[in-house]
């Protein structure tokens, strides 16, 4: 999910760039980017919690892990996709979406917090 989260983010960002210039107004512009920006930054997050997950033995750790990286690619979709549709389309009424998509990205962070008050299992070789 991460690498094609980060592929789309290239390619709409490029795709904005020449599509929408001088064809939307500022504030769609505007939240068009900020819409890319949330996207390739909460990318990049999705990868490491991914990355997290797979280094981790099966555990309550790894269990809020999976759900944060969840939550996080939610909240992409829906903070991101809101932001690109309303500068594609000019219907506002898909801004009703967004601050569900920030929600999602909150929630996301959370559960990643939550991972560090569990104590990692001790190995069953441990002394």
């Amino acid at each position: 999910m991460a690498g094609i989260l980060g592929c789309l983010g290239v390619i709409l960002g490029a795709t904005g760039k020449h599509a929408l210039e001088g064809k939307v107004d500022e504030e769609l512009s505007s939240g068009f980017e900020t819409g890319l920006r949330y996207h390739q930054t909460h990318g990049v997050a999705l990868l490491a919690v991914t990355l997290f997950s797979l280094c981790l033995p099966s555990s309550r750790r790894q269990k809020y892990l999976i759900i944060s990286g969840w939550l996080i690619f939610l909240g992409i979709v829906v903070f991101s996709g809101s932001l690109y549709l309303m500068a594609f389309t000019g219907i506002l009424d898909f801004g009703k979406l967004t601050p569900v998509g920030g929600i999602l990205l909150i929630l996301g962070w959370l559960s990643l917090a939550l991972v560090g008050f569990f104590e990692p299992k001790p190995e069953a070789n441990s002394p």
